[in-house]
């Protein structure tokens, strides 16, 4: 294979009309389309009936109606001389619309907004818009806190600021609330005013007693021995707690509890809760409680020294006595 030629496979340029499978269609066989034989070429017969010709691959010759300039042959060495650097003009070159029948010239379109040549959109025009809108909607919030949340919020809320309206106005009651009623006082006595009975008598020479005068009631020491309390003012009937004052010598006693005339369930446990010596009367004053069941208005309560208890063999004094509600 020489140079400029690129041996007998190179197809030739076709000759006819642009269809080279016109010899298939039956229009085309009635006008002479033949398929190629050989090196020959394909086609309608004749001279070209449109300039759109379909060229074979690899052939770069110019469409009709244009020069050849610096053409060259696959296969061809291209001279020296016509050889140029890439990005440099070709001084053979001319452009399409400068030749014959070649494509009309059009001018750039240049931008709406008089740019120069490759400058994009007005970006600084659209950041200085963008910043004007920010700051149009912060000066509305700053307003809106500085000067309230308008006239429909300033009413009915005393919290948020707002004064009551008329209607949400709390009027003062008529009637002063009820406070809680204090407890009624109930009894209380010394022994001293109890009615003695059973050997049972006065005395004052232990001291710590805490009834008037240091006066207490001696002698419950013996079966049989007993005071009574005539209790006034019960509110109402039920439960109370019966407290009373009283002394030991250092030992555990106790007695039974009458209320008018009725045996209490539970006698009244009078424990050595100061924890005594022996025989120390002195520090054996203590107090306890149990409970009675009262009518309402007038009430005898009797303590006695039963056949059972210990105050029979331990005895006790007796200083003071009171009532009080269950849930003190």
């Amino acid at each position: 294979m020489t140079p400029g030629n690129n041996g007998e496979n190179t197809p030739s340029a076709p000759q006819g009309d642009d269809d080279p499978f016109g010899y298939l269609y039956e229009d085309g066989q009635a006008a002479g389309a033949t398929p190629p034989s050989g090196g020959g070429g394909y086609g309608y017969p004749g001279p070209r009936s449109s300039y759109n010709q379909v060229r074979a691959v690899g052939d770069r010759r110019p469409a009709y109606g244009q020069q050849t300039y610096g053409q060259q042959t696959y296969g061809q060495q291209v001279p020296q001389q016509a050889q140029q650097s890439y990005g440099r003009p070709n001084a053979h070159y001319t452009a399409p619309e400068a030749q014959p029948g070649g494509a009309p010239v059009t001018q750039p379109m240049q931008p709406a907004n008089g740019g120069g040549r490759g400058r994009g959109p007005n970006t600084k025009g659209l950041l200085i818009a963008a910043l004007a809108v920010v700051a149009v909607v912060a000066i509305g919030i700053g307003a809106v806190m500085i000067f309230g949340r308008g006239d429909d919020d300033k009413g009915g809320d005393p919290q948020a600021g707002g004064k009551p309206t008329q209607a949400e106005s709390v009027k003062p009651s008529e009637k002063p609330s009820k406070k809680p009623e204090k407890p009624a006082e109930l009894p209380k006595t010394d022994a001293k005013a109890l009615k003695l009975e059973g050997g049972t008598t006065t005395a004052s020479d232990v001291e710590g007693a805490k009834a008037s005068g240091g006066v207490y009631v001696a002698g419950f020491d013996k079966v049989g021995a007993q005071v009574t309390w005539t209790v006034n003012g019960i509110p109402k009937a039920g439960a109370y707690k019966l407290w009373v004052n009283y002394g030991v010598p250092g030992k555990n006693s106790n007695a039974t509890i009458l209320v008018n005339g009725n045996k209490q369930t539970r006698p009244l446990n009078m424990e050595n809760f100061s924890h005594a010596e022996e025989g120390d009367w002195e520090k054996g004053w203590t107090h306890t409680w149990a409970l009675v069941q009262l009518t309402k208005g007038t009430n005898t309560v009797t303590l006695t020294c039963a056949q059972s208890d210990l105050c029979g063999t331990t005895g006790a004094n007796i200083d003071q006595m009171w009532l009080m509600e269950t849930g003190s």
